[in-house]
């Protein structure tokens, strides 16, 4: 009996120890009771390890982790509005709407001239003032001379001299010295089964970019397509500012995406895109340049032999300040010797008292005034009408 309860009594200490030690080995390890993750990564700034696993240490439970939203680009500048096209007028009848601008700037002139011519006695001193004031107005030397000695002899012939006949008789002489027989017309019309082609030259700051772009509104306005050559590469603003008066009137620009491009293959894309897209006229616009600087005028000639491989130039337009006087002279002349100018385009013709710069242009170069301009505004370049301007001359 003594026997059956010292087992009984060694069976229940050996489950009583079965189960502490069961109950020891359930117990998590670790710091503050909690177990510690495969997973977890060392903080070796001395801080807390930091959990990387889906298991929350401190309530143990599962925790979702939110992804991150996608990074946002930045949202692009909005491209500047496109210009509206506009419908500009056409080119005839524009120097004789323009004939009062001209007159108000070239009064002094024609004024000065009706004067001296209406007095009583016309000596000697009289006949030197009507010479210098000629000279003044850059008609250029030669010219004035011939100019005074036609006028004394129609005097001395005709006798009596009312202001009607002043006026009648100083008309005719300034019209025989603006007149040409070299045609004013410029050839902008398809022929051959290919655009015309106009090269624009001069020198810095004529406003040949300007110019440019008011004859390609021009045409417009007569009817005809047009694509502008931006072959000014110089200039960096040049490009972009013939670009705006293109997009005005629907006129394609070729340019160059490349900063001091080759301003040769600029013409020739463009001359090519005009063949291409069989327009009426192809417009290239050149860098100005000093007309003393040999290198430079060498380029300009390069320009249009390179147009020339691909198509004829048709037209090549000087232009020319018309405040510059003499100077613009030197300039004409130096430029006629590198390409084969067929015309002249006088800006700022509004601005100045000395309309005489037409005559003298003509005569130097032989080659007549074709276009001229009076004004900023964008329809104030027109063709060159010799009867309008001398009447704007004498204030008629």
């Amino acid at each position: 009996m003594a026997t059956a309860y010292i087992i009984l009594i060694v069976v229940v200490a050996v489950v009583l120890l079965g189960v502490g030690a069961t109950v020891t080995f359930l117990r998590p390890r670790g710091m503050h009771g909690v177990r510690r993750s495969r997973n977890r990564e060392l903080d070796l700034t001395g801080s807390m390890p930091r959990v990387s696993d889906d298991t929350s240490a401190a309530t143990g439970t599962a925790t979702a982790t939110a992804p991150a939203p996608p990074a946002q680009r930045p949202a692009e500048p909005a491209a500047p509005p496109r210009p509206s096209l506009e419908k500009p007028p056409p080119s005839a009848g524009r120097m004789i709407r323009l004939r009062a601008r001209l007159a108000r700037s070239q009064s002094g002139f024609g004024s000065a001239l009706l004067g001296l011519l209406s007095r009583d006695r016309l000596d000697d001193d009289t006949w030197d003032e009507i010479e210098e004031v000629l000279i003044t107005a850059d008609v250029g030397v030669t010219p004035a001379r011939q100019i005074t000695a036609d006028l004394r002899t129609r005097v001395k012939v005709e006798g009596s001299r009312t202001p009607e006949e002043v006026r009648a008789m100083l008309r005719g002489e300034l019209l025989a010295q603006v007149e040409t027989e070299a045609s004013r017309a410029l050839r902008t019309q398809r022929h051959e089964g290919r655009p015309a082609v106009l090269l624009m030259v001069g020198v810095n700051g004529t406003g040949k970019t300007t110019t440019c772009g008011k004859l390609a509104r021009s045409l417009v306005g007569d009817g005809e397509t047009v694509v502008l050559g931006a072959a000014d590469t110089f200039r960096a603003a040049a490009a972009d500012q013939l670009q705006t008066w293109g997009e005005r009137v629907g006129a394609q620009v070729v340019r160059s995406d490349k900063d001091q491009a080759d301003p040769a293959s600029v013409a020739y894309d463009a001359v090519s895109t005009g063949i291409e897209q069989e327009v009426d006229v192809v417009l290239i616009d050149t860098a100005g340049r000093l007309h003393n600087k040999n290198d430079l005028m060498d380029e300009l000639g390069k320009v249009k032999r390179v147009i020339e491989k691909r198509t004829a130039v048709d037209e090549v337009l000087l232009v020319l300040d018309a405040t510059t006087g003499q100077n613009g002279l030197r300039q004409a002349r130096v430029f006629a010797e590198v390409v084969d100018v067929t015309g002249i385009v006088l800006t700022k013709l509004d601005g100045t008292a000395k309309g005489g710069i037409v005559i003298a242009v003509q005569r130097e170069l032989g080659v007549p005034v074709k276009l001229v301009g009076l004004g900023e505004g964008p329809d104030d370049l027109a063709p060159f009408d010799p009867e309008a301007f001398v009447d704007a001359i004498l204030g008629g």
